[in-house]
């Protein structure tokens, strides 16, 4: 049996086969095809990468070679690395993913970073991460400040259950509450941040077409992109200590109006950081 390339198809052969048969395959659809074969075969057989280098000549059974080959299908039609792995890195976490929830991407790490540099290392505080995902930033923050409380908000039911589970690996400590924004939180409860990775793409964004395999409702805030970072911002103040601060992704052409926003809503020491490429990447502002 040969593949479409002319190489020997190798349901039954060694695990240096199928990592040439996956490597010559992935091309196509990678820039990164040695890496991401490996990463395949280490999801589908259970291994780690340095496993994979040092059982090169490992027969593999044809059962795990349909695995294999399953997952190597769906990385051709398109679905995204970390679906196929069912995990990702974010902030040096290994999180799990699905569809029913955004990939955590690099540019949101530069949220992660601002928001523990306003936090003291030592002693409490109490965060807000509102549409948590994955719950990627929520975790983040709650393990590198490990006295602080951490909240976290999803509305979607399936989103959520992916962050429960990936805080029960990593960071129990974090509230997961689901609904709406600030609906399902106490009145009393105040927060020294509030973090939110928001959907902030308009309903005809250019970029939806290559995003389809994620969830829509994660990504489209509505026919301006702002929606959501207005309803946000709307009820932040309310919810901040005093010097809380608000910090928000969006997307890079957005910096102008979300500061005007941040600033019509009473915020002080509103401004923009860009992320690692140059990018307006997270607008905050500061409660008085």
């Amino acid at each position: 049996m040969t593949s479409d390339s002319g190489v020997a198809h190798p349901l039954s052969r060694s695990l240096r086969d199928w990592q040439h048969h996956l490597r010559e395959r992935l091309r196509v659809v990678s820039d990164q095809p040695e890496q991401e074969a490996r990463w395949l075969l280490a999801a589908a057989l259970g291994l780690d990468t340095t496993a994979l280098l040092r059982n090169a000549l490992l027969p593999i059974p044809a059962d795990q070679g349909e695995q294999i080959a399953a997952l190597l299908a769906r990385r051709l039609a398109g679905v995204p690395l970390a679906y196929c792995l069912g995990e990702w890195s974010f902030y040096g976490l290994d999180l799990r993913v699905s569809p029913e929830v955004l990939i955590p991407r690099p540019d949101t790490e530069t949220l992660v970073t601002l928001a523990l540099e306003g936090l003291a290392e030592e002693g409490a505080g109490r965060v807000l991460d509102l549409g948590t995902g994955s719950g990627a930033i929520a975790l983040a923050i709650a393990l590198a400040r490990p006295q602080t409380e951490v909240w976290a908000v999803e509305h979607s039911p399936a989103a959520l259950r992916v962050a429960r589970a990936n805080g029960a690996l990593l960071a129990p400590r974090v509230h997961w509450l689901e609904g709406d924004w600030y609906a399902p939180l106490d009145d009393a409860l105040r927060f020294d941040q509030i973090v939110a990775n928001p959907p902030y793409l308009a309903d005809d964004d250019p970029h939806l077409p290559d995003l389809h395999h994620e969830p829509r409702d994660a990504l489209v805030a509505g026919p301006r992109g702002l929606e959501c970072l207005e309803r946000i911002i709307a009820g932040a103040y309310e919810r901040l200590s005093t010097s809380g601060m608000l910090l928000l992704e969006h997307g890079p052409d957005q910096g102008a109006a979300v500061r005007r926003l941040l600033g019509n809503a009473g915020f002080c020491a509103v401004r923009t950081h860009c992320d690692l490429a140059g990018r307006e990447r997270v607008s905050s502002g500061t409660r008085i």
